[in-house]
């Protein structure tokens, strides 16, 4: 995984991986902290889109919490 930049210091993610057709999106807390996103529970674009802002380091906690993709799975 990747460690998420968080240029605002101000996000609950904690770091990522992306695939091919996916995203798993670490976070600080929560009793699952890792989730995964694939174009088939999200939408390719939310997929997308998700990718480019956790490599710029921001937003993507926002980002999911407004939206609230479908996860595929989650531990």
């Amino acid at each position: 995984m990747q460690i998420y930049a968080d240029i605002d210091h101000d996000s609950n993610v904690e770091a990522f991986a992306i695939e091919c057709d996916s995203i798993t999106v670490k976070f600080k807390s929560g009793s699952c902290q890792h989730y995964e996103y694939t174009y088939s529970s999200a939408g390719s674009s939310n997929v997308e889109h998700m990718k480019v802002l956790a490599i710029n380091g921001d937003g993507l906690n926002s980002f999911i919490s407004r939206n609230k993709p479908g996860y595929r799975l989650k531990w």
